[in-house]
């Protein structure tokens, strides 16, 4: 049942959510349908900085305003995190002072104006997308580089002590339950909630019987997945004869060389999104390790909505409620056991029944629509 159409909310976005093309963007988009469906008029204001202006985002807002992002040393603070202070535009903090319509903050990246105490007196809601200061330990620890290496460890910094400053300045909505306890916890957080990714597949397409093979997927440019791919190549698939195939994009030459290593390893370079889905509805496991354990993954949820087997490990699972929908993981002995198990198992139609049960309780976008309406107004 449609909501009020005098209802108005502004959503700062921190990138142009269409097309949707990468993970960051999936819970973007999908909640302005779903808020669009329920009679939210939506003011759309979002950082253009390579994506373009899009008319098909004009379907589910009332205006789509574009503000350029401040890359470079034009964005860089030594006060504010480079992913803040980069989308600081002051015609954006105008245009949402002219009214008192609620404010969805999509990322810590879009809390510039919240930080600076030009949103009081009006409901605030920040979508956290990670925990930003974990996150960039992360990428600090995987990073090769070492002038990249010295900015993601200057930027984890910088973040751990904004999200601090901000975590009782809006009302936070987390990705996982993990990220919503560390706000709690280490923040001291007091208006919290967890809601999960407003997702595209509402319905479970895995496939009973068979695959042919074992299936890690990303964004092989991403330093993390380049690593937990050759990770799986020199410490399972050292000695696991099992056909493994590594798809995604722009993968480096040296996972290039090493995928090269084995006949039994195939490397699937910069897959279409049809060729990709064939791919992961045609493997028989879903080799889904994480040395991270922020947010939650786009990959595992396309691996449970239209895969077979998934095997994780715990930083890969932490906080997202999904645990029943995945062998559990945590070393090379248990990764090879279970994939060597589950490779020769059959998957039923009652394991898809309990997929389609777990997934149909996590990930519905009309119910997740209507909490996010009742926690702005």
């Amino acid at each position: 049942m449609l909501q009020s159409l005098d209802k108005h909310l502004h959503i700062v976005a921190l990138d142009v959510p269409y097309p949707v093309d990468y993970g960051g963007v999936f819970d973007l988009f999908y909640k302005l349908v779903a808020l669009k469906e329920q009679g939210i008029r939506i003011h759309l204001h979002c950082f253009e900085y390579g994506r373009g202006e899009q008319q098909e985002l004009l379907k589910y807002c009332e205006e789509v305003n574009y503000y350029p992002r401040k890359e470079g040393h034009k964005g860089f603070s030594l006060s504010i995190p480079y992913i803040v202070a980069s989308r600081n535009d002051a015609t954006l903090w105008e245009r949402l002072a002219k009214d008192k319509h609620p404010v969805l903050l999509e990322g810590v990246h879009c809390c510039y104006g919240l930080h600076a105490g030009l949103l009081k007196n009006r409901r605030v809601l920040l979508r956290l997308h990670n925990v930003e200061f974990e996150y960039y330990n992360h990428l600090c620890k995987w990073e090769s580089s070492m002038v990249k290496k010295a900015y993601f460890k200057h930027e984890s910094r910088l973040l751990k002590r904004f999200e601090k400053e901000i975590a009782n300045l809006a009302t936070i909505v987390t990705v996982s339950k993990k990220d919503e306890q560390i706000y709690r916890k280490q923040f001291l957080a007091k208006d919290t909630h967890f809601l999960p990714v407003f997702f595209p597949n509402q319905k479970v397409t895995s496939k009973e019987g068979q695959g042919t093979f074992v299936l890690y997927h990303g964004n092989l440019s991403v330093a993390e997945n380049e690593k937990v791919a050759i990770w799986l190549i020199e410490k399972i698939f050292n000695d696991l004869e099992i056909p493994f195939v590594i798809a995604g994009k722009n993968p480096s030459e040296r996972l290039k060389h090493l995928s090269h290593s084995k006949p039994y390893i195939c490397l699937v370079e910069n897959p279409q999104e049809a060729e990709l889905n064939d791919l992961i509805q045609k493997a028989q496991v879903h080799l889904l390790p994480s040395f991270t354990n922020s947010g939650i993954k786009l990959k595992l949820l396309n691996a449970l909505f239209k895969g077979r087997h998934v095997i994780v490990n715990q930083e890969m699972i932490d906080g997202t409620g999904l645990e029943k929908g995945c062998q559990l993981a945590n070393n090379p002995k248990e990764i090879k056991y279970h994939t060597y198990r589950l490779f020769h198992k059959n998957f039923s139609m009652q394991d898809i029944a309990l997929r389609e049960q777990l997934l149909a309780t996590h990930f519905n976008n009309e119910e997740h629509a209507k909490k996010l309406i009742s926690w702005l107004w």
